[in-house]
């Protein structure tokens, strides 16, 4: 027998799919005309702005209220400029600026922007306090960590985003910044109590709340005083006892993707983690970015089935796709934002550039980039100083496969301008440093997380907070190379 048709809608309705490619397959409209929620856009879905409007337009053909969801986060996270570069700073960046008016002009226009193309939820902003110089993943995707500051621009980078009519989704509740793990590859663990939570990583989370948020992202993350051995994505005592009843939460709880190992390796596979999140009080559920039309098919026969079986009340669920209907009629009716400067983005991110040290006189350098990385959050968008030199010389390399001595060489008495991505953390990254600072002039450019680290013996010490196309340019021209 096949499901229920009935049944089948409800559990659409609670699911955020995603397809591969830049047109929407047939399968993927379909399921919207059958209920399903909406869809989340990756990188992959987006070419340029004609064909990204004519794919959400085809997604509204299915379904006039559709949700239409991405990451665009500005800084370092982006979909839209994944091929260039974000022309806007990311958060650390505007937390440096800390001006709260800033912000809210930053996140207007991103959100400006998605609302012309039909883009609906904003996946953003990230509101965890990075306490942890070491996080993989949040760094500077974060305001600072400062919980007052980070609560503050977080706060502004929902008033300037819903004013465009794009509902905002605040992330990752209860607090991301302090793992030393990424929930992409495995379960992280905060050991902190209650207590030290809303001191140190909740206030963000009231602040927007008190904002007006449309929804909030749970965290793939292990707080074992709330959610024993489970993720917070599986935790009553998280997303009902202290998100909704606690601080007063009434929108829509948006999950994590299910299909990161933070979540589907606790539950099983993505299927019985829908299950689990729905039961715990979440009510948005993300499967991921590797989605087709039978996994679709798949995590909605699980909800279903639990329906029948017992495992998830029927109101539960019913309860969940009426927050996920009630956050899309919110974005059909908001209203909309005025025009955007031109230059917003990256007079923003000239501000927010921190020199230590003495960068005139540098002529013309010999520009090293040392690779780094990229976490799945971010994906492989270019970043560095390259694309704003005036016909300087760059070289790439590998921090712990090229010798000091070999940069000298093509440096040939010039001084070396060394860019680098969280270089504190790197394999080798402050071990390169060091031997260069020793034996040459060296000024190092830090577009990550700086944290506490700094380089001893440089000529100059430079951090942008942040990797966009915007850093990067305001990095070249505070060092007279643009």
């Amino acid at each position: 027998m096949g499901l229920d048709p009935g049944l089948r809608r409800l559990a659409l309705g609670t699911l955020l799919a995603a397809y591969p490619g830049p047109v929407p397959p047939d399968w993927a409209v379909e399921l919207v005309a059958d209920g399903l929620a909406g869809h989340t856009l990756f990188g992959t879905n987006v070419h340029d702005p004609a064909q990204l409007a004519a794919s959400t337009a085809a997604l509204r053909a299915g379904r006039a209220d559709v949700l239409v969801a991405i990451d665009e986060e500005g800084g370092d996270v982006t979909r839209l400029a994944h091929a260039t570069g974000s022309p806007y700073p990311g958060n650390a960046a505007l937390g440096a600026v800390d001006d709260p008016t800033l912000t809210r002009q930053v996140y207007a226009a991103i959100g400006a922007e998605l609302a012309a193309l039909g883009v609906t939820v904003d996946l953003a902003p990230t509101v965890d306090v990075n306490t942890a110089d070491e996080n993989p993943v949040i760094g500077t995707r974060s305001f600072g960590a400062d919980p007052a500051r980070v609560a503050t621009h977080s706060a502004a980078a929902v008033e300037g985003l819903q004013s465009t009519g794009v509902a905002a989704c605040a992330k990752h509740f209860p607090g991301h910044g302090a793992t030393v793990a990424d929930s992409h590859h495995e379960l992280p663990t905060v050991d902190a109590a209650p207590a030290v939570l809303r001191e140190r990583d909740l206030p963000p989370f009231a602040a927007v709340i008190t904002a007006g948020v449309r929804a909030i992202m749970t965290a793939h993350i292990r707080v074992p005083e709330l959610t024993g051995d489970g993720p917070a994505t599986f935790s009553r005592a998280v997303l009902v006892d202290l998100l909704r009843r606690e601080y007063g939460f009434t929108g829509t709880v948006i999950t994590d993707a299910l299909e990161m190992k933070g979540a589907a390796l606790a539950a099983g596979g993505v299927a019985p983690a829908a299950v689990l999140a729905l039961a715990a009080g979440a009510d948005l559920l993300c499967v991921g970015a590797k989605v087709d039309a039978a996994l679709v098919e798949h995590v909605a026969a699980e909800i279903v089935t639990a329906i029948e079986d017992g495992r998830l009340e029927r109101a539960r669920v019913e309860e969940a796709a009426g927050r996920a209907a009630a956050l899309a009629a919110w974005t059909r009716a908001a209203g909309a934002a005025g025009a955007t400067p031109a230059d917003l983005g990256y007079a923003a991110a000239r501000r927010a550039v921190r020199v230590e040290g003495d960068v005139t006189c540098l002529g013309r350098p010999l520009v090293v980039q040392v690779h780094a990385a990229s976490t799945i959050a971010e994906g492989r968008v270019p970043w560095g100083l390259g694309p704003h030199l005036a016909g300087l010389e760059e070289v790439r390399v590998v921090a712990g496969e090229i010798e000091p001595a070999e940069l000298g060489r093509l440096a040939a008495g010039r001084p070396i301008v060394l860019v680098g991505r969280h270089l504190h953390r790197l394999p080798g990254g402050t071990t390169l440093v060091d031997a260069l600072a020793a034996a040459y002039p060296v000024t190092v450019v830090e577009m990550g997380w700086p944290g506490q680290w700094r380089p001893t013996g440089v000529r100059a010490f430079v951090t942008t907070f942040g990797a966009s196309h915007a850093n990067g340019r305001a990095a070249a021209e505070a060092l007279g190379l643009a």
